[in-house]
């Protein structure tokens, strides 16, 4: 049996960027592992400059991520509004005073995220329960406007894997992406790895689909949008 540590992503807005520039920043379907790095670094009180603590953290926890299922549909809202000094990639120019953007967010999403300590582990699960208890920086679901609408804290759960711990927290309904599987299984290859000696650049990894709830053909393609 393992630990897992049992936490609730609710908010009226989520945001989980992908790969953008400028111009349109889409949210997809699920915090991806940066995102998730980036919540727990902020409970801990890591500083964006301190690598050591980024690589400690990066190396110690695993994630799955289940996308909760109930009587509500979850919508996207596109915001819009004007940025200065946006990169230069941007539609192609090389210069430009101010430009329209367009940024993508979840309302009402709701996600159960389980995390277990990998076999390298620096950073206990005992260390993450309190601080995602007393968080040292304020946690936001994925940017500064989209405030948490309930305690992250859910629970610490014994059980052989990621899935059979999901399986342990209501609602027991949903799509769950995990860095746990096997190469029977549906799969993901993201670009969402956070490469602490570069800023901004990522790294790829696999990420295992299941399915809980209901038979998995009926989920199949159920992500809130497909990835």
């Amino acid at each position: 049996m393992r630990q897992h540590l049992i936490l609730k992503l609710e908010g009226p807005m989520q945001s989980w960027g992908q790969h953008s520039f400028e111009g349109l920043r889409q949210s997809a379907a699920f915090p991806g592992r940066s995102a998730l790095l980036g919540l727990l670094a902020a409970c801990l009180g890591i500083d964006r400059q301190d690598k050591e603590r980024q690589r400690a953290l990066a190396r110690s926890v695993g994630f799955a991520v289940r996308c909760d299922q109930g009587q509500w549909q979850p919508q996207k809202m596109t915001d819009y509004h004007t940025v200065k000094n946006a990169r230069v990639d941007y539609c192609g120019l090389k210069s430009h005073e101010t430009i329209q953007t367009w940024r993508e967010y979840w309302q009402d999403a709701k996600y159960t995220v389980a995390i277990w300590n990998l076999p390298e582990a620096t950073v206990t699960l005992e260390q993450l329960r309190e601080a995602v208890m007393k968080p040292l920086f304020t946690p936001v679901l994925g940017r500064r406007s989209c405030p948490l609408a309930r305690p992250l804290f859910e629970s610490i759960t014994q059980a052989p894997d990621a899935i059979c711990a999901l399986a342990q927290t209501e609602p027991v309904a949903g799509v769950v992406y995990s860095e746990e599987g096997t190469d029977k299984q549906q799969q993901l290859q993201l670009r969402d790895v956070p490469i602490i000696s570069q800023p901004r650049q990522f790294a790829n990894r696999r990420v295992f689909i299941h399915s809980l709830g209901r038979p998995e053909q009926e989920q199949k393609g159920e992500q809130y949008v497909s990835v």
